[in-house]
């Protein structure tokens, strides 16, 4: 393309979109009236953000990508221009990664056209969604970075960045220390006043000094001791985004509590300075399940904990559970029913059917290894015990179904029912901060007590 055509098109600025052709279609589109926009969604996120039109309709689009400076062009067929469509417009936030401002335009009759001002350079992935549980017809755009952040790396960051701070600390609290040794007590008795010669000091100054306890030497900057164990926990809260989860007689949403509970379990963990966590998600947006299993397998997890709350068709159901993968067929009813629940989650949040991963598909499907299963039941005894000792259990025995979620071959997984959110009673609790707390320290003592009975296998980590 010449300079002077650039020109011309900068100049023109949003009409020269007007005047090009879309590149990829998603759908074919049927004649007839328009949909009408019910709802508008955005759901910003590091990981991607996702922009959701609901419609009555099934809609059909195409788009095309326009650089310098980067922009997404979405043509939308079978639609007016609405104030629920133009409300898309006030949903983009100041902070969003990846959308820094949305333009809405009719295009022609039928066609309404979406200009998305990009903040980096995206791999957008645009589908639709049939009718499914409350939504009706779906037409989805996802944002994903060109260049993803490894996952591995951030957490051995996040690892250094804790251990300078820590270190920081510790010289600091040694310096002010010493300071305060060095400063002549002069309001002590005996001390010597300013301008006093030493002999003139009191004989009580031979007294030997009381002994002072120093805090220990700062340990070492990460570049000069390495850890040879760098333990990584995946900590998977349930549903998110297009999925609330279930939802309690008040309107508690699943989705937030469990995030809530896994957000401050990560904290809670990260105290170990030899462990770290990856929080599968760690806002409100969905995540599919099989990108769950990979985002773990991705960091060489040593576990994979998926954080949940249950519910039933009436309020008296009630108690705790943990569940671990089954080889077989499900140890009851109710655990082939619940895992059944479970993985539906991806009809209701909304996957990309077109998007297939061949390693994670084949490690879903095939039967993990009976090693991991038997690490998984050991595990989740152990997390079973101490949940016990701050609520009621549903179950008094680890039940084994086949979960989706936690068909990771290579780590032990197990899925925390942390209580029934449709008992009023239990959803009342969940939402208390003390008894979160309290659900929070009964999984992390009962993380720790499977370390101490299986210490992870040596693997050395790189951290640099």
């Amino acid at each position: 393309m010449s300079a002077e055509r650039r020109r011309a098109l900068r100049a023109m600025g949003s009409l020269a979109l007007l005047l090009r052709l879309p590149a990829a279609a998603a759908a074919p589109s049927s004649y007839g009236a328009n949909s009408t926009i019910v709802a508008v969604r955005v759901w910003p996120a590091e990981a991607y953000t996702r922009v959701t039109l609901e419609s009555d309709k099934a809609l059909a689009a195409t788009h095309f990508m326009v650089e310098a400076p980067d922009r997404l062009v979405i043509d939308v067929d079978g639609l007016e221009l609405s104030p629920n469509l133009r409300g898309l417009l006030g949903k983009v936030k100041a902070d969003d990664p990846f959308i820094a401002g949305v333009r809405v335009g009719q295009n022609t009759p039928r066609v309404v056209r979406i200009v998305l001002d990009l903040k980096q350079p995206v791999a957008p992935q645009i589908f639709t969604l049939a009718p499914v549980a409350a939504y009706q017809h779906r037409l989805v755009f996802d944002l994903y970075p060109k260049v993803a952040v490894d996952p591995l790396l951030a957490l051995i960051k996040e690892k250094d960045q804790a251990e300078r701070e820590a270190a920081q600390s510790v010289q600091d609290a040694l310096g002010e220390l010493i300071a305060k040794l060095d400063k002549p007590a002069l309001n002590a008795p005996g001390a010597a006043k300013p301008g006093a010669s030493a002999a003139s000091a009191p004989a009580a100054q031979n007294t030997p000094a009381p002994q002072v306890n120093l805090p220990a030497p700062a340990p070492a900057e990460p570049s000069q001791a390495k850890l040879d164990r760098l333990i990584v926990i995946a900590l998977d809260p349930g549903h998110g985004g297009e999925d609330p989860g279930a939802i309690g007689p008040s309107g508690l949403r699943e989705k937030d509590v469990v995030l809530a509970i896994a957000q401050q379990l990560r904290e809670r963990l990260n105290r170990n300075p030899n462990m770290r966590v990856l929080l599968t998600r760690d806002a409100d947006f969905f995540v599919p399940l099989r990108e769950r299993v990979q985002k773990a397998r991705r960091v060489q997890a040593d576990l994979f904990v998926s954080i949940h709350a249950d519910a039933f068709f009436t309020p008296q159901a009630r108690g705790a559970s943990v569940f671990a993968l089954s080889d077989g067929a499900a140890s009851s009813q109710a655990a082939k029913w619940m895992a059944n629940r479970e993985n539906a989650a991806d009809l209701v949040g909304g996957v990309n059917a077109a998007v297939k991963d061949a390693s994670v598909l084949k490690a879903m499907l095939d039967m993990s290894t009976t090693a991991q299963i038997k690490d998984s039941l050991k595990l989740g005894s152990e997390v079973l015990g101490q949940i016990g000792r701050v609520g009621t259990l549903h179950k008094r025995r680890v039940e084994q179904a086949g979960f989706a979620v936690l068909k990771a071959p290579d780590v032990p997984s197990i899925l925390v029912e942390t209580a029934f959110i449709s008992n009023p009673e239990e959803e009342a609790k969940l939402r208390d901060p003390e008894y979160q707390a309290k659900l929070v320290e009964a999984l992390a003592t009962g993380i720790a007590r499977y370390f101490a009975k299986n210490p992870p296998l040596a693997r050395h980590r790189a951290l640099s």
